[in-house]
């Protein structure tokens, strides 16, 4: 069983857990103190329709130890199944409060990701916002798999760092896909995928206004920084994610909601 247990909404086959902010800081904490490792996905609509065509992927976001509702749809969604007290919990945000109860605790943190430059700006953001924060290391890893040599230096650099997290930003499905794989093969005890918080959070990208963000219409804040590269994601993603989940709401179809017994235990 997890080590923090909290309930799930089944969005189209996706466990999206019933959480806040305070409440996914405090299950951090409780789980680098358990012992134990997992991964923490943070998710939203983007990565529960990459589930859709791929159920490898669809696992591995029920296998983290919680799967936060990154966009406000899912949290709609979770207060009309009845848990009102359910709130977004997104990257940028999760990842600063994190950090400021780590410059109290003492946990020490590792960047992974980012293109060239940006761990190491997000760890300069990070430090000086919140004095006492350990930021221990940074890897920014090539656009491709590692391979044998690259997984070794990391090894020895997460290893020499005694990191106890490691943040992953390097977008859904890729970071989600490398937690499963690497959480037992490096010596951390929690990864935690962010995607766009390490750009959000070292200031080259702006993150959404409140009213964009408490409207839903966060996506569309994101698409006008980013025109190019997201425009497939959400323009078509958009609708086929209402019609799938009015037919999953309406009975028309069905979706198995599918916990492993052990945290990320996916692949």
């Amino acid at each position: 069983m997890n080590a923090i247990a909290h309930d799930r909404v089944n969005i189209l086959g996706v466990g999206v857990s019933v959480i806040d902010v305070p409440e996914a800081v405090q299950s951090v904490n409780s789980f680098i103190n358990s012992g134990k490792k997992g991964y923490i996905c943070v998710t939203g609509m983007h990565g529960i329709m990459e589930a859709q065509a791929d159920p490898v992927f669809r696992q591995i976001q029920n296998g983290s130890i919680l799967t936060t509702p990154d966009g406000i749809p899912t949290v709609w969604i979770g207060h009309l199944m009845g848990h009102k007290h359910m709130r977004q919990v997104a990257g940028p945000h999760f990842m600063m409060e994190v950090c400021a109860a780590a410059a109290k605790n003492g946990t020490k943190h590792f960047l992974y990701g980012g293109k060239p430059g940006v761990a190491e700006r997000l760890k300069k953001v990070l430090t000086e916002r919140y004095p006492g924060l350990q930021i221990v290391g940074t890897y920014t890893p090539p656009f491709r798999p590692l391979n044998v040599q690259e997984e070794a230096e990391l090894y020895q650099m997460v290893l020499e760092s005694g990191a106890d997290v490691m943040w992953c930003g390097i977008s859904t499905p890729k970071q989600e896909r490398f937690m499963a794989k690497y959480i037992d093969l490096l010596p951390v005890k929690l990864m935690i995928g962010v995607g766009a918080a390490f750009d959000i959070n070292s200031g080259l990208l702006k993150d959404s206004p409140e009213w964009a963000k408490k409207c839903g219409l966060q996506w569309f804040h994101r698409l006008c920084q980013e025109p190019r590269r997201l425009w497939r994601r959400y323009l078509l993603n958009i609708p086929r994610f209402v019609c799938l989940y009015v037919m999953q709401l309406s009975g028309l179809r069905s979706y198995e909601l599918e916990i492993p017994r052990r945290p990320h235990a996916a692949l």
